[in-house]
């Protein structure tokens, strides 16, 4: 086994190209392949909605969508010009005009354009949203039937967009560019992360079909475009219900007629029991050309299975759960090249504020005692400290990673959690007047560091009194954010960018990340201005009112940063080389090789 550490955090980093193709792209050998062993399940087509927003759904899509910028090895926003470029025409007002190249193309021949971007705004902005959409009703609608459809007439794009931040400040439908390619955006306000406001555009001519029932491409675009420029709501709302829904694979009948691609790589196959295929995409004029024509993607119920998968040649690189038998076993894997480190991703645990299986925590001397039993340190010195050693340690923040500036701040917020408090648990419970209160606890039961933690926040718990059920399950993800399922969750919070915005989705007042319900006007109003500000102090101070917030309203616990680790055979595979953010491993398998 060659060890060798990489991806510590690049803290600092987390605060907050070349020419243009020709009309062909090398091809990769006809014989090449990799095989990927991976737990992370693929669901959905769409990352932008609550369901959709899973690891092993950016996981395909970082190779299958191309977008107009994306993150290197340093952290640093690099622009992808083969697919299209991103320019700021003024500041006040802030104008940002999108300019699609003329050989970025849909795996199914059909130009990406316009029509594509503008969806991808009307989705991500929420600006032509219904007033009084019912958002908690409509997703128990879907956890009855994935397939819902929104109320004739009622438009509601489940992205999560608020309109007092990112791109939801652009409130006004763009205008188009008379060729078709471009589109020019206006900001009500100036924002910090206008460079990478915009997500991959999903096809919209693929929405079109489905939703409108067009027969061809170029009438279904053109039915996009009229709907959105017109506000024509009875369209928009079965845009917006398909938009939602139909990208997710159970409904989807055929994932090749639907999830087409505008980057490296396409979808051939997929199994919901075993995995995933993905060939290379014979449209793709980009940059990013792959060495590889395979990628098989191979579903592992646990870390031992991947290792011994890697040990039999049966997969050439995994990148599991990070525990220390995974770290043991690896080291009698013969010529196993191992990469160790720090991604910038957190466990931790949410409890309930709304839509709870018990109410439980209803009242905030409830949850805070429940918090005071949870001991962290214990989880931390199991489950952390084999692998990483002495960098192994308690994470106090919800929004700094450890070693950015402002992270010593929280320290004080977490200092009433430093360490397991029973007798302030029992005597918080006697002043709440309850005894015995239960909590169900979701966490994934197929995940071994799971279910250490749940063990061992269940007998801590049950010495003040609590009644700690277990709620794990393999499904632990479908269940996420549904009403009446479950009182806490353990999982962990993958970082996708560097920007404010990925830590206010999980924190502001129905975020698309805010599974437990929680709202508060002071956090709300924190990311309200953290999404214009410049001045780094500034932030800093902003975010550290979070942190204060979230601490003192008891939303719940970080628990400690994730260890990372990944495996693979040098003989088959080389140019692994992941990075701290999401999708970490896969965010460069265009460069990999097959020797």
């Amino acid at each position: 086994m060659r060890v060798r550490r990489i991806f510590a955090v690049a803290a600092a980093a987390l605060i907050a190209v070349s020419t243009l193709a020709g009309c062909t792209s090398p091809q990769p050998d006809p014989e090449s392949d990799v095989t990927i062993g991976t737990a992370e399940r693929f669901s959905s087509y769409n990352t932008m909605t609550p369901t959709g927003a899973a690891s092993g759904n950016g996981n395909v899509t970082a190779m299958t969508l191309s977008n107009f910028t994306s993150y290197d090895a340093n952290l640093d926003v690099v622009e992808d010009t083969s697919f299209g470029t991103v320019e700021k025409i003024s500041d006040e007002p802030l104008v940002v005009r999108y300019t699609i190249s003329d050989d970025a193309t849909w795996s199914d021949g059909t130009p990406v354009d316009a029509a594509d971007l503008l969806l991808d705004w009307a989705a991500n902005s929420r600006a032509l949203d219904s007033e009084g959409v019912d958002v908690q009703e409509y997703r128990s609608a879907l956890d009855d039937d994935p397939a819902a459809a929104l109320p004739d007439g009622t438009v509601f794009f489940d992205s999560g967009a608020r309109p007092d931040m990112g791109l939801g400040l652009a409130r006004d439908v763009p205008q188009l560019g008379d060729d078709g390619r471009s589109m020019t955006v206006t900001y009500s306000q100036p924002i910090t992360g206008w460079k990478i406001a915009l997500p991959p555009p999903l096809p919209a001519h693929v929405v079109a079909k489905k939703a409108l029932g067009e027969d061809d491409a170029e009438s279904a675009k053109e039915a996009v475009v009229q709907a959105i420029t017109s506000g024509d709501d009875k369209a928009l709302s079965s845009i917006a219900s398909f938009w939602n829904t139909g990208f997710s694979l159970k409904n989807v009948d055929d994932p090749s007629a639907v999830m087409l691609s505008s980057g490296p790589y396409m979808v051939d196959d997929i199994d919901p029991d075993s995995g995933i295929t993905l060939t290379a995409n014979p449209e793709y004029r980009g940059d990013h050309s792959p060495a590889i024509r395979r990628v098989q993607l191979d579903y592992h119920e646990s870390p031992s299975q991947a290792v011994d998968a890697l040990a039999a040649g049966d997969v050439d690189v995994i990148s599991p759960q990070a525990t220390p038998e995974v770290t043991e076993a690896l080291s009698s894997v013969e010529g196993a090249s191992v990469l160790t480190g720090f991604v910038a991703s957190f466990e931790h645990i949410d409890l309930q504020f709304d839509g709870s299986s018990s109410a439980v925590f209803d009242d905030p001397r409830v949850r805070e005692a429940f918090l005071k039993t949870i001991p962290r340190q214990k989880i931390v010195d199991e489950l952390v400290t084999p692998i990483a050693g002495a960098d192994a340690q308690v994470r106090n923040s919800f929004v700094f990673t450890p070693g950015m500036a402002g992270y010593d701040n929280a320290d004080d917020a977490a200092s009433a959690f430093a360490d397991v408090d029973i007798e302030g648990a029992k005597r918080l419970l006697d002043q709440a007047k309850t005894e015995s209160p239960e909590v169900c606890i979701l966490y994934a039961a197929n995940n071994p560091r799971r279910v250490t933690e749940f063990s061992l926040i269940a007998e801590s718990a049950k010495k003040a009194g609590f009644a700690v059920t277990d709620c794990g399950t393999q499904n632990w993800r479908e269940l996420l954010g549904v009403p009446g399922k479950y009182d806490a969750a353990l999982f962990a919070w993958e970082s996708t960018s560097t920007s404010i915005a990925d830590s206010a989705s999980r924190y502001v007042t129905d975020g698309r990340n805010n599974l437990n319900g929680y709202a508060s006007s002071a956090i709300d109003d924190a990311y309200r201005q953290l999404a214009t500000l410049e001045d780094a102090e500034k932030k800093t101070e902003l975010l550290t009112r979070v942190d204060e917030t979230l601490w003192s309203d008891f939303y719940g616990m970080p628990l400690y940063q994730f260890p990372s680790i990944t495996a693979f055979n040098p003989d088959a595979v080389t140019g692994v080389d992941p990075i701290v953010l999401a999708p970490t491993l896969y965010w460069n398998v265009w460069k990999w090789h097959a020797p």
